[in-house]
Order: structure tokens, then sequence, then C-alpha cells
């Protein structure tokens, strides 16, 4: 390990940009965001493009006019299943870890009390 460390900047890969090519044959790149090395794959281009024969997707229709009615109880519902699990979850920690939880429970008192409104 200290003969990598004693060993020039320039065989560590800083320098002049002379650099080891990794075990594929590519070479690492030197900025994060820069392009990636031609020919290697990334997700981005691994999804393909639309057809060239197939027809445009319509423009979307505005969601709050046609059911905003809907999206409300459905955020309602959600908010109630998320609200129910939390609710099982504290339980759940006051049982296993009773001491832990009331120790939280009094810290949680105590903000309350100090907090200005």
């Amino acid at each position: 390990m200290r003969d990598r460390q004693r060993r020039e900047p320039r065989e560590r890969g800083g320098g002049d940009g002379a650099v080891d090519a990794g075990p594929d044959g590519s070479r690492p790149r030197p900025y994060a965001d820069a392009a990636p090395a031609p020919g290697s794959h990334s997700t981005a281009d691994a999804t393909p493009g639309p057809a060239p024969d197939s027809v445009p997707d319509p423009p979307p229709v505005p969601t709050a006019e046609l059911d905003s009615d809907e999206s409300a109880a459905a955020r309602r519902r959600r908010r109630a299943q998320f609200l129910r699990e939390l609710n099982e979850a504290k339980a759940l920690r006051e049982r296993v870890k009773p001491r832990q939880a009331r120790a939280a429970r009094m810290r949680q008192q105590m903000r309350m009390r100090t907090f200005r409104w």
C-alpha cells in the first residue's frame, strides 16, 4: 500500500492525462458529468425512442377540471392509510423498545412546550 502512495502523481492518473486503460480496455472518465465513452452502454441509451411511423400521443387533458373530487377523495384515502400505518408503526415501536419510545415522547413534549407560536 505504501508503494501506491509513493508513486508519482502522473503514475497515479493525475498530471498530463496519461492514464492506464482499465481491464476492459476503457479509460476512466476525468469528470463525473463528462459524456460517456463511445461504445459504452447507459440506461438512458437503452430505452428505445418512439417508432418513426407511430402516431404521437394526444396532448394531456387537464386533470384538475375532470376529476378534482375524485383526486381529493383519493388523496384523503391515501392520507388515511398512511396515518393508520404510522400509528401502527408507533405502537410496534412502543412494544419493542418501550424505554426509547418513552424518551422520544418526552423529547417531543419538551419540543412542543418550548416552541413559540
